[in-house]
């Protein structure tokens, strides 16, 4: 993947932009793990169920159904409250991907208990090594 100012150990075109406010990055960063950590204990209180895998901003559940509307729980017809939203608007989120079990169990065979299903939930296939995050 090419990072964008060059390879490793290069300087990074961002750091020159007069706008480059590296706290204020780190700042959204935070908010957007916690934010998804809460989330994630919502889902857990109220369904009972855990991700599967987790990367910075994926979460795998295991579902009955190909749709994140048949896991996501909801009340009265409405979303949980506190829990993920399906949307496209600031604090939703959008459905990655769907694989069967047997995908991500062919893969754990295939690579070890190391891999990260939620890195390769898109596009179903393994590109790199997983090298952790």
């Amino acid at each position: 993947m090419a990072v964008p100012g060059g390879g490793r150990g290069e300087r990074r075109l961002a750091l020159d932009r007069p706008t480059w406010r590296p706290d204020i990055r780190a700042a959204v960063i935070s908010k957007a793990r916690v934010n998804m950590h809460r989330k994630m204990l919502a889902t857990a209180r109220a369904t009972g169920q855990y991700p599967v895998a987790v990367l910075s901003d994926c979460a795998v559940y295991a579902s009955t159904g190909p749709t994140p509307l048949d896991f996501l729980p909801y009340r009265d017809g409405k979303p949980l409250p506190g829990g993920f939203r399906v949307g496209v608007s600031p604090g939703m989120v959008k459905h990655e991907g769907t694989r069967s079990v047997l995908w991500a169990e062919g893969l754990r065979e295939e690579y070890g208990d190391g891999l990260n299903l939620a890195r390769y939930i898109k596009s179903g296939e393994i590109t790199a090594p997983d090298a952790g995050e």
